[in-house]
């Protein structure tokens, strides 16, 4: 392998346990774009205005989505442990694990995985995937 090759050149397995773990805990942010606002709006059959006030907060110059005093995001259902708008979520939901801060180095890769059982388990998710999956959104 060369310099200029990712560490992760041979790929990196993940497959979603579905444990609900990237949906609460620390503190965070999950920044929404105005078009997945009205995508998330649609689906729950509310205004983008009721979604904005209710479900979206103000950080660094950005809108995310809130969360709860427990650290569950606002979508997260506690009791099934589900995203209750999975198939509207946000790029950034979309695409985890293969995020550029946790693809950086091996050792960001570890800190990640040990909140997350589905990596580094399931098939083999090739070096081509991991990289478009990076570029959709830079966490």
């Amino acid at each position: 392998m060369t310099s200029a090759e990712p560490w992760y050149q041979e790929g990196l397995r993940f497959e979603c346990t579905q444990c609900g773990n990237c949906c609460t805990g620390a503190p965070g942010v999950v920044w929404v774009t105005e078009e997945e606002m009205q995508e998330i709006a649609d689906y729950r059959g509310i205004s983008i205005g009721e979604l904005r006030i209710h479900h979206t907060r103000l950080s660094r110059g950005r809108l995310t989505l809130r969360e709860f005093a427990n650290g569950d995001c606002t979508f997260f259902d506690g009791q099934t442990r589900r995203c209750t708008i999975y198939p509207v979520r946000p790029k950034q939901c979309r695409t985890w694990p293969f995020w550029n801060s946790n693809l950086e180095n091996r050792e960001a890769w570890q800190e990640a995985q040990a909140d997350c059982p589905g990596m580094g388990k399931g098939e083999l998710v090739q070096l081509e995937i991991i990289q478009q999956r990076a570029a959709i959104i830079d966490i």
